[in-house]
């Protein structure tokens, strides 16, 4: 269907890459319509001599009056090579001049507008097999798309959009055909149909899907066999929770592994804690350095239970690391959290340069450490194995106990050191420039860091972090809440901004469940319930049985997405389905379980085939495959005995409680007036309550026998 096209897109890359170059000068006198936003990715563009506008009705209706083309531009402020194409494109005054005289220029942050991000990504996916960001879009003045890419040079980017230009005046029929058939190729994307299978979800082969991503496992450094080389904590939290259930000692190692070898990486930042976006080798050495609040989120929730199957020390250093971090650089005033840290920063000679701040050479380490260096080098790998380029990332390959046996000192003196060296290293760094920050807040990023917290704290029991999550629950429900139950998006310099998407919601929703798992008060429930009825009323498809990406009363783009893929973040269906599966049990809401259980069967056809792109659909799968408890605990010393149950993997259970009499569906009627009392439930039916949590977990299976 888009042979044609892809022909000519051939044409222009080849004229672009073969034409002469033009001499470039560069100005930051101008200002445009960006300048008074709040974004800190559009700011970064508010004095490119481009005339570049937000996405707003009004930018859009003036396309269509003067019958322009648009250029859509869509990145985001820790994008690396997203600042590049604006450093040698849209910093030069002569691809400003083409682009003002032809064009109806927008610029997109992807982190406030996911909407318009999915649409405009599928079609580049369509047109060229491939897509990421920066992601650039040439659409008609109707906003369908006609030719879109990634990063492009200047002279090819100046060829690629004169050549579009003059095929619009010459033929713009052939753009408009085009356009036709490109917009029902992304429609087709996100195409999904009810399954009315009723035994779709009993007798999905499990076996054949784990075989699948099992071809996939990297056995030397964890992870998948590529680079570059992505986290997916949603995957390792199914295939640690599937291996736990089957007694799958190559699964927990596989997970373990992975755990391990990411944790010695210079993926995870060891002076400073916390994880960048991704590897851009198999061994997690060399990060791509933007760190993203959603991936470190993710990872604490992911450490934090790794660490209450297996007490490794190592992951609980990686959470309370991980956490100081978000705390020192990531959270406001308020509670909120911010977004991301840049992956460039400024270097001694002023230049923007990609992990300036976080690389070291030899001899700067060997001045800032002294005597100190050799045990640091061996400890890190100062070496070889350890260089990148003309620098070193540092990397680990050994055990905390066996670097300690091999220079003959014990573990604690080994600490103690480490200790040291990160206060010295983080001083020693932090009189470089740091990266940039992107300080406006997300709710569902915001939602995933609050859970993060829940985790951790039920882990480790540290009161901070429950106080943590506490604070950022409030400000979410005081800021980010509506009156109506509507969320808002972004919160950026005390405005809240853009009506809310699923992802928001979903996040959210799970978010105050698990908040409500830890200190039993029944608001995060309520408001959670709130929630998911906005969301029915809003998102909901009844015909698909699937929830839409954004809300029916936000203005309509050129298709309505339903996202329900898992990538780096789970899925918004995905994580609403697990809500809704939860709240049936919470509320007694048959309702929400039909909906969770159509949701799952829709997509088990596709999951059979791609089970890498839908994890956390599998994680609920499970919840169908074997035992799912409630556990209810309901006394004067409920807290206690919540802790307690806090401190145990249980992944196929939830958790209600109260310290007094409650009305709520689990609790009514089990409040005894001189002892605590747990009660263990499954499949409508109670065991007789009990005292202690050790007897409580005789009850309770999280493994096959």
């Amino acid at each position: 269907m888009f042979k044609s096209v892809s022909i000519l897109l051939v044409l222009l890359t080849f004229i672009s890459c073969n034409s002469p170059k033009k001499e470039s000068v560069t100005t930051h006198k101008y200002t445009n319509a960006l300048a008074t936003e709040t974004s800190p990715y559009l700011l970064q563009h508010a004095h490119n001599p481009v005339n570049w506008n937000p996405w707003n009705e009004e930018v859009l209706h003036k396309a269509k009056e003067e019958q322009k083309l648009i250029i859509v531009s869509i990145g985001y402020a820790a994008c690396h090579w997203c600042h590049v194409m604006e450093k040698e494109s849209f910093e030069d005054s002569t691809v400003a001049a083409v682009m003002n005289k032809n064009f109806i220029n927008i610029k997109v942050d992807r982190e406030e507008r996911p909407d318009i991000d999915q649409v405009y990504i599928n079609a580049v996916q369509l047109m060229t097999g491939s897509a990421g960001w920066p992601l650039n879009v040439i659409t008609l003045p109707d906003g369908r798309p006609v030719w879109g890419g990634t990063y492009f040079k200047k002279n090819d980017w100046i060829n690629s959009i004169e050549q579009i230009q003059e095929l619009y005046k010459t033929d713009p029929d052939k753009l408009i055909a085009y356009a036709t058939r490109l917009e029902e190729g992304i429609k087709s994307m996100d195409l999904i149909t009810r399954n009315t299978d009723d035994a779709a979800i009993r007798n999905f082969n499990t076996a054949a899907a784990l075989d699948s991503l099992q071809h996939s496992f990297d056995p030397e450094y964890g992870g998948t066999k590529r680079a570059p080389k992505f986290m997916m904590p949603n995957s390792l939290e199914y295939l640690l929770r599937k291996g736990v259930r089957t007694n799958d000692t190559s699964l927990i190692s596989h997970v373990t592994n992975t755990l391990d070898k990411m944790a010695y990486g210079g993926l995870y930042d060891a002076i400073g804690g916390g994880f960048a976006r991704y590897s851009v080798d198999e061994k997690w050495h060399v990060p791509h350095f933007e760190k993203m609040l959603y991936d470190n989120a993710q990872l604490v929730s992911l450490y934090s239970k790794a660490y209450v199957l297996t007490k490794n020390p190592l992951y609980k250093d990686v959470v309370t690391e991980t956490l100081t971090y978000i705390d020192r650089e990531m959270t406001s005033e308020e509670g909120a959290f911010y977004s991301s840290l840049d992956a460039d920063s400024t270097t001694e000679s002023g230049t923007l340069e990609e992990g300036a701040y976080y690389i070291y050479t030899k001899e700067e380490l060997q001045q800032v450490l002294a005597s100190d260096f050799d045990l640091f080098a061996a400890y890190y790998n100062v070496n070889d194995f350890g260089k990148w380029e003309d620098h070193y990332v540092l990397i680990r390959t050994d055990s905390d106990s066996t670097i300690a046996k091999e220079h003959n000192i014990s573990v604690d003196q080994l600490q103690e050191k480490k200790s040291s060296w990160r206060k010295t290293l983080l001083a020693h760094r932090n009189k470089r420039p740091k990266p940039r920050l992107d300080d406006k807040t997300l709710t569902s990023w915001n939602a995933l860091m609050l859970k993060g917290y829940v985790d951790a704290y039920k882990a480790l029991q540290n009161k901070s972090y429950l106080n943590a999550a506490l604070k950022n629950a409030n400000f979410i429900k005081d800021k980010q809440l509506q009156s109506d139950n509507a969320l808002f998006h972004s919160y950026k310099d005390g405005a809240s901004s853009i009506n809310g998407y699923l992802e928001d919601y979903a996040s959210v929703i799970e978010a105050y469940i698990s908040l409500y798992e830890v200190t039993m008060d029944e608001q995060w429930l309520d408001i959670s319930k709130q929630l998911a009825a906005y969301t029915f009323e809003h998102f909901y498809d009844e015909e698909k049985g699937m929830f839409y990406f954004t809300s029916n009363k936000d203005t309509k783009l050129v298709t309505r997405t339903i996202e329900y893929r898992d990538n780096v973040i789970s899925s918004s269906n995905s994580i609403m389905a697990k809500n809704l599966f939860k709240l049936s049990h919470y509320f007694d809401a048959p309702t929400y379980r039909e909906t969770s259980d159509q949701m799952l069967m829709n997509v088990l056809p596709d999951a059979s085939k791609h089970p890498s792109v839908f994890p956390n659909w599998l994680d609920l799968l499970e919840n169908h495959q074997f035992n799912y408890y409630e556990i209810v605990v309901s006394g004067k010393n409920a807290s206690e005995k919540l802790a307690e149950i806090n401190q145990l993997y249980l992944p196929n259970a939830l958790v209600a409680g109260s310290e007094k009499e409650s009305d709520s569906y689990l609790l009514e009627g089990r409040y005894p007036d001189n002892e605590t009392l747990i009660y263990v439930c499954v499949n409508n039916a109670c065991r007789l309550p009990v005292t202690t949590v050790e007897k409580a977990l005789e009850t309770l299976k999280i493994s096959e026998e």
